[in-house]
């Protein structure tokens, strides 16, 4: 469970209307440990949110992290592995060395700019204009999805892709 105490300013009052922190009652905070200096603050709204969910196992970040140590117990070729990430992390710092030597060339980045201007014109034209189109790319991505994952899923249309 988290917890959030916030110290909002005064509520402003324009030519009498009233505004939406008018109806909030005043919560002591003097109980609260640790935040007797808010108390003194007589002018200042307090408020408490307190938030409950679900466990976090159905976090995104944990659930990565949970494939990843699956994919780790279940490897038989660990050192595999380990070449591929330090391939990764190569591949990333030369692929970086790479864009900042095209940058330091006197026309390629205007040139490159213009075309991912036109690019994201094109796309914005092509896919997120229209809702058909927007469909479209959505099952589009569905699909790659699927792909990547290695599963076959169902669209409201009852086609399996």
């Amino acid at each position: 469970m988290a917890s959030i105490v916030a110290n909002l300013p005064p509520p402003l009052l324009l030519h009498g209307r009233k505004t939406l922190f008018t109806t909030l009652q005043k919560v002591p905070v003097s109980s609260i440990r640790g935040f007797s200096h808010i108390a003194e603050r007589q002018t200042r709204v307090t408020v408490i949110v307190n938030a409950t969910g679900e466990g976090s196992e159905s976090s995104t970040s944990l659930s990565i992290v949970k494939s990843v140590q699956n994919v780790w117990d279940k490897s038989e070729d660990r050192f595999a592995l380990i070449g591929l990430g330090f391939a990764a992390i190569v591949a990333f710092w030369a692929s970086v060395n790479v864009i900042t030597a095209i940058d330091k060339l006197p026309l390629i980045p205007g040139v490159l700019e213009f075309i991912g201007i036109l690019f994201s014109s094109w796309f914005i034209y092509r896919y997120l204009l229209f809702k058909p189109d927007r469909e479209e790319l959505f099952k589009i991505v569905d699909k790659s999805i699927s792909d990547v994952l290695g599963q076959s899923i169902i669209l409201p249309d009852n086609k399996q892709y």
